[in-house]
This record gives structure tokens, sequence and C-alpha cells, in this order.
């Protein structure tokens, strides 16, 4: 199996539920990184993000990094 395999089903974020609200799909990997998707453009691509890559994003949102000022 290769890194990039993806190994479960994408999955919509929480905050994309409802009418008219899909934003990104996530599923894992299998070197434990994420792949990343448009929910409305599901054949435009897809982004892998590493393991380290994806705990340091999480670990930015949970701080607030990513606010607007």
């Amino acid at each position: 199996m290769r890194s990039r395999d993806i190994v479960t089903e994408f999955v919509k974020a929480s905050a994309s539920q409802g009418i008219d609200q899909e934003c990104v799909e996530v599923a894992h990997t299998a070197d434990g990184g994420r792949a990343v998707r448009d929910s409305k453009d599901r054949d435009g691509g897809t982004q892998f993000h590493t393991p380290a890559a994806w705990a340091a994003f999480v670990d930015g949102v949970k701080v607030g990094a990513f606010e607007a000022l």
C-alpha cells in the first residue's frame, strides 16, 4: 500500500453540513495523513497532507491561527 492510498471514505466537514454549505471532504491515507477535496468539485483534484502537516494544521485551528483579522 502506498502512503497516498486513501483508506477511508471521504467525510464532509461538520461545518459544511446543510444546503449550499458544502465545502471540503477529508479521508484518511495509508500513512496516517489526510486527503482533502472540494465537495462541490470532487473530480477537481485532491490535496494530500502528511501526518505531521495535518497535525500542525489541526493544532493551528485549535489555537485560532487562521482566524480572520
